[in-house]
């Protein structure tokens, strides 16, 4: 019975993680493809998708080897890259606390923007923390399985598919990005949030590593954090109900 339940949810995972995989699809088989051109041997563009897993950062790296840059820069760089992933650790772990390290940790290796916004909803709507990482394991091996299976085409037809990365595909991540933070917009500190950080990451976009999504993502936090110490003390200043002022 208990299999039966846990076989239930870790297929909702991943039957709520296809739509994300649309756009996951071009931006793999575009990394398999990319890694090649940039002069990647295969076993190494598949050991990157295999042992870092990090969509983004992977191009940045490939990118970063092909111009013979040292391997600390490479590091700092994409370390910088994925800093966001800490944030949402910060934002999931509140919902694992009691699992035992043998999920943290590999929950922790397979968590991207897209599993990160299909378990974020369910979590806080399911209080069954048995039922969360079963669900999360669910979208994690859907979307680890599809990344792999995208980068092995891209490095098969990388020669038959040279323009493909002229065809303009990799819109398809942004709108999954756009499909990834809308839903979770639900108040306005939230959206003046994503305001900010979008604007402070446009603006800042000529900094080299990547550094103005880095430098957006802490404005918006920051602007967030302030919000919310006012609201907090907007509520603490108002009359309590059934109290009558001495």
């Amino acid at each position: 019975m208990i299999a039966d339940i846990r076989r239930s949810v870790f297929l909702a995972g991943a039957r709520d993680t296809i739509p994300m995989i649309v756009g996951a699809i071009p931006f793999g088989i575009l990394f398999g493809t990319l890694g090649i051109s940039a002069g990647l041997s295969w076993w190494a563009v598949m050991a990157m998708s295999l042992f870092v897993y990090a969509g983004s950062s992977q191009f940045v790296a490939a990118s970063l080897v092909s111009q013979g840059v040292s391997g600390i820069v490479i590091v700092v760089t994409t370390f910088v890259v994925n800093l966001r992933h800490g944030l949402y650790a910060a934002s999931v772990g509140r919902y694992l606390s009691g699992l035992p390290r043998r999920w943290l940790l590999p929950m922790g290796f397979a968590l991207t923007d897209e599993t990160y916004a299909i378990a974020i909803k369910r979590f806080e709507t399911d209080g069954d923390v048995d039922g969360r990482r079963w669900y999360y394991a669910g979208s994690a091996c859907l979307m680890y399985g599809n990344w792999q299976v995208c980068t092995v085409l891209g490095i098969l037809f990388g020669q038959r598919l040279a323009s493909f990365g002229d065809l303009g595909l990799e819109f398809a991540m942004v709108v999954t990005f756009i499909g990834i933070v809308v839903p979770l917009i639900r108040s306005y500190p939230m959206l003046i949030c994503a305001v900010v950080a979008s604007g402070v990451s446009v603006v800042l976009n000529f900094l080299p590593h990547k550094l103005g999504l880095f430098a957006g993502s802490i404005a918006g936090i920051s602007v967030g954090f302030l919000l919310h110490q006012w609201r907090l003390i907007q509520a603490s200043s108002q009359p309590k109900q059934g109290l009558r002022d001495e």
